[in-house]
């Protein structure tokens, strides 16, 4: 069976961390976070963000990338606003575990990585004039895309009112 991960690589943030967990959660998507942090995994804002849905998350921290990486087998995609990929034109495989990697906010990911995965990097089309979207909502975006791709498994695709019929 496949599964789907996000992982944030020296998050600054706790809200967008706090958003994408919450994201992860009603996806089924794990969440790997790697440090240094900037906040502390007990902070309100970031508990906050994510609601009640902590108990409904599968997380896994790690000291740095290198003990990430010896953790952690299947196909790598970064993401970037230096991408050389669109992120809706790659293929995400559904027979093997699939992890898009984010970077620092301020940041981003490390140029030496993105370069030795320059194949790998994908990138999410927006203005060139502006720097890049917030990372809460790329995570997002780019969930959806292999979720779309995979065809929602799991997962409800209809709603339902609460005090009506459809």
């Amino acid at each position: 069976m496949h599964s789907l991960n996000i992982v944030l690589l020296e998050p600054q943030i706790p809200q967008n961390t706090g958003n994408i967990s919450r994201t992860c959660a009603v996806t089924g998507a794990a969440l790997h976070l790697i440090k240094p942090y900037g906040f502390v995994i007990s902070d309100r804002h970031l508990k906050r963000a994510g609601l009640d849905y902590w108990d409904k998350l599968d997380i896994y921290e790690y000291e740095n990338w290198d003990s990430f990486a010896a953790a952690n087998e299947g196909e790598f995609y970064y993401f970037t606003t230096k991408g050389l990929n669109v992120h809706s034109e790659v293929w995400y495989p559904g027979d093997r575990d699939v992890y898009l990697i984010f970077g620092r906010e301020d940041k981003g990911l490390p140029e030496e990585l993105l370069y030795a995965n320059r194949e790998r990097c994908v990138r999410i089309p927006m203005r060139s004039e502006l720097r890049s979207l917030n990372l809460s909502n790329s995570a997002a975006i780019a969930v959806y895309e292999v979720l779309r791709q995979w065809d929602y498994p799991d997962l409800g695709r209809e709603g339902r009112l609460t005090r009506y019929v459809w």
